[in-house]
């Protein structure tokens, strides 16, 4: 079985692949970041109507962004290495949507035994305006998830 844990790089983010290198059963994991450009969440936000066209690179090129988004999955993966899971590998993904359903979806492909996403500890209204991705990877991952709340002591 695989266990996926979503990174993006933020303290909740290192704060989710800490706990779980220190109380999952070690078993091989993905590191996964979503890359979500600006365009793409206007792309499928209601405004999208006012939206210009995203433009695709052409085969064998990347955006910076796409770059960007490796190098924090790796950065999670090397966390959580020293944190003591085995054979980490790295994904990053562009989500074509909402990062949660991104995460749903490679879950669903891994067959992931586990999720493991952070938590920004969120409520009320801000929860609402933001959203919250681990929120829903809980509702609709149809398996085991972890979610790690904020250290403690985090504003």
């Amino acid at each position: 079985m695989t266990i996926l844990i979503a990174y993006d790089g933020s303290d909740d983010a290192r704060a989710a692949i800490e706990y779980a290198a220190r109380h999952v059963r070690p078993e091989p994991a993905v590191v996964m970041t979503v890359l979500e450009p600006l365009l793409t969440q206007i792309s499928w936000a209601p405004l999208a109507a006012a939206a210009p066209a995203i433009a695709e690179p052409e085969p064998g090129d990347t955006f910076e962004e796409e770059r960007q988004a490796e190098r924090l999955a790796r950065q999670g993966a090397d966390l959580a290495a020293a944190g003591g899971l085995a054979d980490v590998t790295t994904r990053a993904e562009r989500g074509g949507g909402p990062v949660w359903a991104a995460i749903v979806d490679v879950a669903d492909e891994l067959d992931a035994s586990l999720v493991v996403t952070g938590s920004r500890g969120l409520a009320g209204a801000r929860s609402v305006i933001l959203g919250s991705v681990s929120t829903r990877v809980l509702h609709h991952a149809g398996r085991p998830v972890l979610v790690v709340p904020p250290p403690k002591g985090k504003d």
